[in-house]
């Protein structure tokens, strides 16, 4: 059965060239249009859709508060189609917390096929479960989890023999880590905005060193970058040219513009943006940055592959495992698509599989031996 398809948007213009992209694939099947949130809740009740694609901004409705009704009281398969702003991109970001499955950037003179890639997005979201996991509610517990914290070291600051600053937590892999020199590496595609907060928001602030690619359209790895910065303790930034690789700092790959690699310095590592052809059909290509890893720091790595589809960062996590360093994949129960973890686990690149729940203390415990 060819994949069930709702588009809502508000621009006539955009349904049409959305269902233009979609219709040129015979495994997929556009069953319906809506023009705001309240023709497209009728909509998904009579016609059932595998996927529903999603407007940002939409009338009668945010489309972020129309997204947090669906997953509440109708879990959907949702990919955002967003336009290449700012607003859009930080609108988007908390949309895919929420729990849309991905997003693609609407075209632009700067990004004219964009949409290229949408219709395998749609089939590989309409092979996943549905299985979000109240993410409004874990971002909640995150958000306050971080306030504690933060009140903690301030009654620390204050009154180092206070009550409050005297008690202690449990000595968890986080609060008793300390770095012993080696990087990770991390690469993601669909579903990794969920996956990399889990991860990082149990990083404590003195982490490994951490460089990450995540496939995402351009403008919008800004602003994924500002909010894992509020929301985690390490400092998190897009990445920058020749910036030293340092620890307590996490590096994201800037969104479509170049690929990061990792170089040796003296004394350490450096960040480097390569404007090279794509590979496997991203840049910044995950590929890339494991194989520059697996060149510049050998067995003082540790390479993190995540959900996402596709095979890219396959080979470049076996080159990682094969000169000596810890390779991690993400389990298929938790994936969201498992295709780049199953790609580098049967070629061989995985050396342990891990819950997304389980990968954070893991890195933490192994990093620190």
């Amino acid at each position: 059965m060819p994949v069930r398809v709702l588009i809502v948007d508000d621009s006539a213009t955009m349904r049409g060239l959305i269902a233009a992209t979609l219709c040129r694939d015979p495994a997929i099947s556009v069953v319906g249009e809506a023009a705001d949130p309240l023709e497209a809740r009728q909509a998904i009740k009579t016609l059932d859709p595998d996927v529903v694609t999603l407007d940002v901004e939409m009338p009668n409705m945010n489309g972020l508060e129309f997204l947090a009704r669906i997953m509440r009281l109708r879990p959907t398969r949702v990919i955002m189609v967003s336009t290449m702003t700012e607003r859009g991109a930080s609108t988007t970001i908390k949309a895919l917390e929420i729990g849309a499955f991905d997003c693609v950037a609407k075209p632009s003179a700067k990004d004219p096929r964009s949409f290229d890639e949408l219709p395998a997005k749609i089939k590989a979201i309409a092979a996943s479960p549905i299985n979000r996991q109240e993410p409004l509610r874990q971002e909640s517990h995150r958000q306050e989890s971080h306030r504690q914290e933060l009140h903690r070291q301030e009654l620390h600051r204050q009154d180092p023999t206070s009550a409050g600053a005297a008690r202690r937590e449990p000595q968890t892999a986080s609060s008793r880590y300390s770095p012993d020199g080696r990087l990770v590496a991390i690469g993601s595609s669909t579903g990794g905005v969920e996956a990399l907060l889990t991860i990082l928001s149990q990083f404590p602030e003195n982490c490994p060193p951490t460089i990450v690619t995540q496939h995402m359209p351009p403008v919008f790895t800004a602003s994924f970058a500002a909010r894992l910065d509020r929301l985690c303790k390490p400092h998190v930034a897009e990445a920058v040219d020749g910036a030293p690789i340092l620890p307590g700092r996490v590096y994201l790959a800037p969104g479509g513009a170049a690929h990061l690699e990792v170089v040796k310095h003296v004394g350490g590592y450096r960040c480097r943006l390569t404007n090279t052809e794509a590979v496997n059909g991203h840049r910044p290509s995950v590929d890339v940055l494991f194989n520059s890893v697996a060149q510049s720091a050998g067995r003082n790595a540790l390479g993190v592959i995540l959900t996402g589809m596709g095979r890219d960062g396959a080979q470049g996590l076996l080159a990682m495992r094969k000169i000596g360093a810890e390779t991690i994949g993400q389990d298929e129960a938790s994936s969201l698509v498992y295709g780049m973890p199953k790609a580098a686990f049967e070629i061989g690149g995985v050396g342990k599989q891990l819950t997304l729940q389980r990968i954070a203390a893991h890195i933490l415990t192994s990093t620190n031996q």
